[in-house]
């Protein structure tokens, strides 16, 4: 079967017309979920808290000494109850996970009440803080319901919720320390 000159022409056509028409089509009728991620992205991400906090000890404390670390953020009202330490225990379980990646990743604890609280040994390496006499954290820092997860650059760019689901957190958290050249 031998084709006329105009009907090679319409195939030649249809070929480089073709991926235009099926790309238009899944543009406007395909509805992909739109992300991958199991934690809320903020947009646009708020600065971490630049007021000063207190450690245990009575040192001062600043998110800008953690500059060029990821660093994951809880929060408390009031001491650190059994729904606190649950949650930091799966911070932990979290950060552990990581493997050698975990280097990359600080622990901090902000206690929103009267001063830093101790927390047990096996949160050893959290850092705990509380606000400063006389200022007052922002929402991020003081949000009990959520984790955080502050970016090197000192941005608090995602949250999760303060039971959330460790596989899922833990593949998140995988994801931007494979893909980030900072931290």
């Amino acid at each position: 079967m031998t084709l006329s000159p105009r009907a090679k022409l319409v195939l030649i056509g249809a070929i480089f017309i073709l991926p235009i028409a099926a790309s238009v089509v899944a543009y406007n009728f395909v509805h992909l979920e739109p992300t991958a991620n199991y934690g809320e992205l903020l947009q646009p991400p708020p600065p971490a808290d630049p007021q000063p906090f207190v450690r245990a000890p009575g040192a001062a404390f600043r998110f800008a000494e953690l500059s060029g670390r990821w660093v994951l953020v809880a929060s408390d009202d009031a001491g650190c109850a059994a729904s606190c330490l649950q949650e930091l225990q799966t911070v932990r379980r979290v950060w552990l996970a990581l493997g050698r990646d975990a280097s990359r990743v600080e622990r901090v604890f902000v206690e929103n009440g009267a001063g830093p609280v101790h927390l047990p040994g096996d949160l050893a390496g959290v850092i705990a803080v509380a606000p400063a006499p006389g200022t007052s954290p922002s929402a991020a820092m003081r949000d009990p319901a959520h984790i955080y997860l502050v970016d090197p650059n000192g941005n608090v760019m995602m949250r999760w919720p303060a039971r959330p689901d460790m596989r899922r957190m833990l593949k998140d958290l995988q994801r931007l320390l494979k893909a980030s050249q900072i931290g």
